[in-house]
Formats: C-alpha cells, structure tokens, sequence
C-alpha cells in the first residue's frame, strides 16, 4: 500500500496516478467526494477527465471498507481521498474511529491512498475545525504506518519519506 500525501493543489492526485498507471493493467478508481455545490462538480468532473478510460470508477463517500473487498482483483486501487472522506464522516455524523478501524481491517495491499495534509499550520480557532484537523493527522499517521511506501509532495514533486 502506498499513502501520498500533502498539501491542496500539490500534485497528489495527478501522481498517484503516474504511479498507478505503472503498476499493472487491471486499474480501479475509488473516489470519495460529494458534489455537494458547484465548485465540487467542476473538480470531480476535471478529476474524472484525467483518469480518461485507464481507470474503472467507483463512487463511494462513506462506505470505503465495503467497497474494498470488491475491488482487489484489481492490481492498483487509487483511493482520492482520505480528506473528504473524513470530512463526509463528520458531517453524516458517523463514528470516525470506528470506520478507520474498518479501513484499516478492510485494506489489500493494492491501494495507491490519496490524503492531504492539514496540520502543519497554525491551531484552528474553532471546535470542529480542530476536531478535523486532529482526526486527520491520526488517520494519515495510521495509514503511513500501514503503507509500504509513503510520499510526500512538496510543489508537485513526490518525495519519498518511507
């Protein structure tokens, strides 16, 4: 398993999947996000236009561990992204620790993970802010101890840091 992660913008996705496209024939898609307004729609469009035809897409906003069983004959899974699918758990309002768990118990080997990271800067000033911003670290400190290889990008190049 592979976790790329960074920060918004830096390339994550677009290297996850260069990596993706070298790692077998059989490829699988597994987005996360919602188009819950405009700007949402325009990104998961542009997103979809990237993968083009390489990729066989699923849509899954919440039930990711559910889904990976189906999904490991396939050689590479691209997971985009842990970011929105903890923000979907906190506004569903459903038991983070509980579904990570399942994620983590759920996981193939097959996976490319796609996160951001968030905490590098100043402490949020308010309660859910924070809350999100600690829940995330945790599970991209959980999935970087699960992966096999771990990238960070820093201006859109992917630097190994395990």
């Amino acid at each position: 398993m592979i976790l790329i992660t960074g920060g918004e913008k830096s390339g994550k996705s677009s290297f996850a999947l260069q990596l993706a496209m070298k790692m077998g024939e059989r490829r699988a898609f597994l987005a996360t996000a919602e188009p819950f307004d405009e700007e949402m729609k325009v990104r998961i469009e542009r997103h979809k236009e990237k993968r083009s035809t390489s990729f066989d897409t699923f849509e899954e906003p919440i039930y990711i561990p559910n889904v990976l069983n189906e999904l490991s004959n396939y050689d590479v899974l691209v997971i985009d992204c842990m970011t929105t699918w903890l923000g979907n758990l906190m506004h569903y309002n459903i038991n983070i620790e509980n579904m990570v768990k399942k994620l983590i118990d759920s996981l193939n080997g097959n996976e490319i993970i796609v996160s951001n990271e968030v905490g590098m800067g100043i402490i949020p000033a308010n309660a859910t802010t924070r809350k999100y911003v600690e829940e995330l670290g945790k599970l991209n400190s959980t999935l970087a101890f699960q992966a096999n290889e771990v990238y960070f990008m820093v201006s859109g190049i992917g630097v190994k840091i395990k």
